[in-house]
């Protein structure tokens, strides 16, 4: 029998380098899975500690080729960046003050970024990356890895097909409760370096999920931030960063909304949540349940919209593996930010055109995510003084 061309014609898997990411490290795991679930990507090289024998011991661990695992960043954009077969794009998976020096290596070697949010730890930063990523060319990907969930599709598309009517309220907030007591003094290493101004920036709670929050409601709703009142708080005695925060937001055009971010709520694993509500009706949709999207129109009932059920668009069919019914989520996010980033690095390689429907989170995401932190603790350090994003 004759071979499907189509099955003939795949592009060779992108090679894949890792800054960060090394033993014990949560979320270099989380990228590495992401990286595999599409078989678009192969780690073949990696600096994944400061460490010089930790770095060493987790390639090894990984099954890497020794000479691939290298002592610095540094070393491993300049070496890469001269071998034939070298990384064809970098995962930055730091602590957010390394996120702009290890980009800054590799975008003037062009090798494409998929970094970790948020883009920076201070706004000075991010612009500077920024205008060097533009200058450079290369893709770059930031992975707000929630932007990537099916029904988060679906709630973008029928915001922008005007199911909801002219928006008016839009609230979100992001729940944590693993930080309610001062866990940073006993050396656990996740809350040591969030809780670090000099390694997470400015903003804690703000910058570690206010972020994501900030970013999934622009990213479903296509809003853009006017000005915002934050009230940020430390409750914990002796944290230096931000535990908790509450944020009023003006959105141009007249929309109004409320943020809410803690990670100092018992009870509260991943709570994640989104409300949308318009002349036309409300959406609804929570991250620890997030196969499940409820439309209510005006004056009608409510409506579960599942994903791969009815009433579900291609936009959430798209990003989706398995049938209704069988949960989809955290990893799944995650894995669809490198599909779709892997679409347009492929098609860069090429010379061609960028997939229709491609999307991801980048640079504008990056740059908004950053300033919305520094307003927030401009704001906040103000009394919560109407402020604009630093842009």
């Amino acid at each position: 029998m004759p071979i499907d061309a189509a099955h003939t014609a795949r592009p060779p898997r992108l090679r894949l380098g890792m800054v960060g990411g090394g033993r014990d490290a949560f979320i270099g795991a989380v990228h590495r899975i992401a990286s595999r679930i599409d078989d678009q990507y192969e780690l073949v090289a990696g600096c994944f500690s400061s460490s010089p024998e930790k770095s060493k011991a987790s390639g090894a661990d990984l099954g890497l080729d020794p000479a691939r695992c290298y002592e610095s960043f540094a070393e491993m954009a300049s070496r890469e960046a001269r071998k034939k077969d070298g990384i064809d794009v970098v995962a930055i998976v730091t602590p957010n003050h390394m996120h702009a020096p290890v980009a800054m290596q590799f975008l003037k070697r062009g090798i494409h970024v998929i970094c970790d949010k948020p883009l920076t730890a201070t706004l000075p930063e991010a612009k500077k990356l920024a205008k060097a990523a533009e200058a450079s060319g290369v893709v770059f990907a930031l992975t707000h890895n929630y932007t990537g969930y099916p029904m988060i599709r679906q709630a973008k598309a029928m915001v922008a097909a005007g199911d909801l009517g002219e928006l008016r309220v839009v609230q979100v907030e992001y729940a944590q409760d693993w930080l309610s007591e001062p866990i940073e003094g006993s050396g656990q290493k996740q809350a040591d370096w969030r809780t670090d101004p000099a390694r997470s920036g400015a903003g804690g709670s703000t910058g570690d999920i206010g972020t994501h929050a900030f970013n999934l409601a622009n990213f479903v709703t296509g809003l853009t931030l006017d000005a915002l009142s934050a009230d940020l708080t430390a409750f914990v005695p002796g944290r230096r960063v931000d535990d908790n925060g509450h944020v009023m937001m003006r959105f141009k055009g007249g929309a109004k909304g409320m943020l809410w971010c803690s990670q100092v709520a018992p009870g509260n694993e991943n709570c994640l949540r989104l409300r949308v509500y318009g002349t036309k009706g409300g959406l609804e949709w929570a991250q620890e349940d997030p196969n499940y999207l409820w439309f209510t129109p005006l004056g009608q009932p409510k409506r579960l919209i599942t994903r791969g059920g009815a009433g579900s668009g291609p936009e959430a069919a798209r990003l989706s593996r398995v049938p209704p019914g069988h949960p989809e989520g955290y990893l799944e996010g995650f894995a669809n930010i490198y599909a779709e980033a892997a679409r347009a690095i492929t098609a860069a390689k090429t010379g061609s055109a960028i997939p229709e429907g491609t999307t991801f989170p980048g640079l504008k995401e990056g740059l908004e995510g950053v300033a919305f932190v520094d307003a927030c603790v401009r704001s906040s350090a103000r009394n919560a003084a109407w402020v604009g994003l630093n842009l």
